[in-house]
């Protein structure tokens, strides 16, 4: 396709559409049918409107500061589709950016894009090894705000279902109409938006049928009392929202349900429980450990953060203040509430309250211990949220040096998926909603004195924490997916 003139905006803007709306169906193809998932700068492509794929190009002109555009993405994702790719995860992003420097390097003989995209590729094409031993049959244990975009997010992944299955969801009975009422609320989401998807109740079973995939109600009081394997579920790994337990003693009741052989626990755990933060210290999570806990969304925003600046300038001390949603344990309306200040109205007040984030932090990054001081601040908004983060470093720096150092953190290294950066200078919250990376580096804020630094991270503390959990669901049950690139 021919790329209109530089001053033809509208005819500029009706071609990249057009060659979004020829790049899904291939990308959908490539994803349900042979589990090769594409990804632009680490945002997944796949179930994605046109408008969010182009919005992700325009991502990366912006933040990486060049000209790709789907005028290049195009010919690079059509030439993959012609390889015998399988069970991959491919930066078509990364791919076409490196295909544009080849051609500006090499100019007229640079190599057509299929041959190009052919030796980027040629250790995937026609590798058909499975990511993992069998499917993974996973359990929700409760079913609330996180429990449901859970949901929603493993069904995202579920792919050709060779890899991970969501299978059951687990709740205290209810009265009649229980799931007719379950499937609406996760159906709708007044934060969220509606699933994206078809939704069927088959009541007479006690199943939920969310594209395709055939959810179990389980009405039970305890995990003792569930036989996983009369609904077909074994060696499932079971994800408690609950937060009744958070000790190996509690937790451990799941393991005692038939069919169930891990478990990952959506809060921060006590005790002798590994507290992990995916991308700091999931090599910690072995075979032999059959519980482990997803620590805190406050903790998954702010250790990345804090651990590459840690690693870079060095930290003296630092207080991390969070500026954070309300949440469910909050009343709407003064009432009686066995926490200090909780109890006050969520929606009409800023509600100072503790935070055990900057302490959790050490269990991920356990050079920061005795470093760090931390408090928050409930605030009338049902999501997202903000941690400041004011630090002593050990290494002078300058507003510019640490802006970019955190850029480059966002776009070329193993954290990409836990570390985001804007330029934006009108982003406010609701900008975030929906954001899968653990934190979002606002740049525009982040303040610098010599060797004193205040950084500001907005996160997701649902559904980017979901997201978080998510990657931690594929390390436990063993999934090793091929990547483009090898290195970050």
């Amino acid at each position: 396709m021919e790329r209109p003139s530089v001053d033809d905006y509208f005819g500029d803007w009706k071609q990249r559409e057009a060659l979004v709306q020829e790049m899904i169906p291939v990308i959908g193809r490539l994803f349900s049918q042979r589990n090769v998932g594409i990804f632009i700068y680490g945002r997944p492509l796949h179930n994605r409107s046109v408008t969010f794929i182009m919005k992700s190009h325009r991502f990366v002109r912006q933040v990486e500061r060049n000209e790709m555009s789907e005028f290049e993405t195009h010919p690079v994702l059509i030439a993959m589709a012609k390889l015998d790719l399988w069970h991959a995860q491919i930066d078509l992003g990364k791919l076409t950016v490196r295909w544009m420097e080849h051609k500006e390097a090499k100019g007229d003989a640079a190599m057509d894009v299929d041959t190009f995209v052919h030796e980027q590729l040629a250790y995937l094409d026609g590798k058909k090894e499975s990511p993992c031993e069998k499917s993974q049959d996973v359990v929700l244990y409760g079913f609330g705000r996180i429990g449901r975009l859970m949901a929603r997010l493993l069904i995202e992944r579920t792919s050709t279902g060779e890899v991970m299955r969501l299978r059951a969801v687990v709740v205290r009975p209810g009265k009649e109409g229980d799931l007719v009422k379950r499937a609406s609320l996760f159906t709708n989401d007044s934060v969220h938006g509606t699933f994206q998807g078809t939704v069927r109740i088959d009541e007479e079973r006690n199943v939920l049928i969310a594209n395709g995939n055939e959810l179990q109600f389980i009405y039970a009081n305890s995990p003792e009392e569930i036989d996983y394997t009369e609904y077909g579920i074994d060696d499932a790994l079971i994800i408690d929202n609950t937060g009744a337990w958070r000790d190996r003693e509690g937790l451990s009741r799941h393991l005692n349900s038939k069919g169930a052989a891990k478990v990952i626990l959506t809060a921060p755990g006590k005790g002798d429980l590994p507290n992990i933060v995916y991308g700091i210290n999931d090599h910690q999570i072995s075979d032999d450990e059959k519980i482990i806990t997803a620590a805190s969304c406050t903790t998954n925003a702010i250790a990345p953060v804090l651990k590459v600046v840690n690693d870079k300038f060095g930290i003296e001390h630092g207080h991390i203040e969070t500026v954070h949603a309300y949440t469910n344990d909050q009343n709407l309306i003064d009432n009686y509430h066995k926490g200090a200040r909780r109890g006050r109205s969520a929606a009409l007040n800023m509600v100072l309250t503790e935070t055990g984030a900057a302490q959790a932090v050490v269990k991920a990054v356990p050079e920061l211990g005795g470093k760090l001081t931390g408090s928050a601040v409930r605030v009338p908004i049902p999501n997202v949220s903000m941690a400041i983060m004011s630090l002593q470093l050990k290494t002078a720096t300058s507003k510019a040096e640490l802006n970019d150092f955190l850029r480059q953190i966002a776009l070329h290294s193993e954290l990409q998926n836990q570390i985001s950066f804007t330029q934006d200078p009108d982003a406010v919250s609701t900008d975030f909603v929906g954001t899968r990376e653990a934190s979002v580096v606002d740049s525009n804020a982040t303040i610098v004195n010599g060797n004193h630094c205040v950084l500001y991270l907005w996160y997701d503390n649902e559904f980017g924490y979901c997201c978080q959990v998510g990657r931690m669901v594929y390390k436990m049950a063993g999934v090793n997916y091929q990547f483009y690139p090898l290195e970050p």
